[in-house]
């Protein structure tokens, strides 16, 4: 089974080949508002380092949100094209929840105007998801991960890549790929710009 991760929704772009949960070729990189401009170069030489063809792939997994508005939509696009029209099969996992992975810890990602999205982990088992402001973060004395440089402290990052392996009995399968949607948390109107 040949599986593609991949994960634009908020800083990072994440692309993962598996074989039978074996990671194969994997990218990690800082790009954040440049994921549209980076992944499809970045995931052609990733296929070619391991001789693999776009008919070689036999699923997909993304992250579904929380996240960057436009940065959610980049792979999913990409996935919902590809999987529509290839009839491969398709999943999804939360992007707090990958940011966790199998640890107990708690994620807070910027959501901008002093809120963060939040998400509370036991051994990838999700506890709790949501928007917290700020200073409600700051009342907390938990392992955070993610953007925690919004409260004074040094940014902590995970191992998205082997995150995305060790999270496989978390994925969702989606069975309507016309009807998936982002999974923003905030309402609509908290993107409108004002």
């Amino acid at each position: 089974m040949k599986t593609l991760c991949m994960d634009t929704s908020h800083r990072y772009l994440v692309l993962v080949l598996m074989e039978n949960d074996e990671i194969k070729a994997s990218k990690s990189m800082y790009a954040w508002k440049k994921q549209s401009e980076t992944i499809f170069v970045e995931l052609i030489n990733l296929m070619e380092a391991v001789s693999w063809q776009p008919d070689d792939i036999d699923e997909v997994v993304i992250t579904v949100g929380p996240g960057s508005y436009t940065g959610i939509r980049i792979a999913m696009s990409i996935a919902k094209v590809f999987c529509s029209s290839k009839k491969k099969t398709l999943y999804t996992i939360s992007t707090l929840q990958l940011y966790a992975g199998l640890d107990t810890c708690s994620v807070m990602l910027d959501a901008r105007s002093n809120r963060v999205y939040y998400g509370k982990y036991q051994q990838g088992k999700c506890l709790a998801e949501g928007i917290k402001t700020l200073d409600e973060i700051k009342a907390l004395s938990e392992n955070m991960i993610g953007d925690v440089s919004l409260i004074g402290k040094e940014d902590k990052n995970p191992d998205f890549v082997l995150n995305f392996k060790e999270l496989r009995p978390y994925y969702k399968k989606v069975d309507n790929i016309h009807g998936l949607v982002p999974r923003y948390l905030k309402e609509e109107s908290a993107y409108l710009v004002k």
